[in-house]
């Protein structure tokens, strides 16, 4: 079993995310991402697999909800929300969603112990990847899709070099997306430039419409994201750890076929990025396959 990392944080509240997994602040059309007040922990399991939490604390709340019935999928009927009190600061809980639980109230939970199930919702996407979402609340506002607290990154996104193409080789590939590797890109993840701060991306582009963007400096506010040299989105907001960005209109392409790209961070090393189809019917991409991404 891996090691857990401290990814995240706000109040003196730590969210960890597996080795062998990854994380997103920005990677959702969920309204809590784009405010920086969710994140999302891939733990690197499959559906109905158990997850560890990536917090400690006492479970408080145990409710199963109504989700979306999927139109492309079978989904797993409902969500369900977990709140635990958190042990490293009593006056926050941690609001997480997309696992079935198989802890009860007043169960304490270490970072790690199994949490329960990973479930795909409803809300998800057909190309959705298991993860569990988690939010930082104050006690008396615990459930509401707003009112979250900022999360400040733990990890450094230091000098990361440039990137001239976006080639690479594929790793695995199923109906819903293709794991892919991209040649140079950096440890933590895929990097760009941010309004003239080094930085690594974010988000679902340009399926989502916007994307993320982390840095250790603050991008300047009217500047741009570039991607290989290319502009694609527009700096709409900006912070001491990076920003969010409005897409220019762009698209991905593996030879003639259109395609989304789907990018987190990794929190040791080893970065591996998600090619998802626009269209019915999966990608034409074999294990093994080399590729070149064209941004058109």
């Amino acid at each position: 079993m891996g090691e857990n990392i401290p990814v995240a944080g706000v109040d003196g509240v730590t969210i960890h995310c597996p080795s062998e997994g990854r994380y997103a602040f920005y990677n959702s059309p969920y309204p809590a991402h784009r405010l920086s007040t969710g994140i999302d922990i891939y733990p690197g399991k499959g559906f109905g697999e158990e997850a560890g939490s990536p917090v400690s604390g006492k479970v408080i709340l145990v409710r199963k909800v109504r989700a979306p019935k999927a139109r492309r999928f079978r989904d797993h009927g409902h969500d369900a929300v977990i709140l635990l009190e958190s042990r490293e600061n009593p006056e926050r809980v941690i609001k997480i969603l997309h696992v079935e639980p198989s802890v009860q109230e007043g169960d304490v939970l270490e970072t790690g112990q199994t949490l329960g199930t990973l479930i795909r919702s409803g809300y998800f996407g057909y190309s959705t990847a298991p993860h569990i979402h988690l939010e930082v609340r104050r006690p008396g506002d615990p459930l509401r899709a707003r009112g979250g607290l900022c999360f400040e990154r733990l990890q450094e996104i230091g000098n990361v070099p440039e990137l001239g193409s976006l080639e690479g080789f594929v790793h695995r590939s199923v109906a819903e997306y293709a794991e892919i590797e991209i040649r140079g890109a950096s440890r933590w993840g895929l990097q760009c430039e941010a309004g003239g701060s080094p930085g690594v991306l974010d988000g679902g582009i340009p399926y989502y419409g916007w994307l993320g963007v982390h840095t250790d400096a603050t991008p300047h506010r009217d500047g741009s994201v570039n991607l290989c040299g290319i502009k694609i989105a527009d700096i709409s907001e900006t912070g001491p750890q990076g920003c969010v960005a409005t897409c220019r209109g762009f698209s991905l392409a593996v030879g003639q076929e259109r395609v989304g790209l789907s990018t987190c961070l990794y929190p040791k090393g080893d970065p591996r990025f998600f090619l998802i189809p626009l269209s019915h019917g999966g990608l034409s991409l074999e294990p093994s396959a080399r590729f070149s991404i064209e941004i058109r």
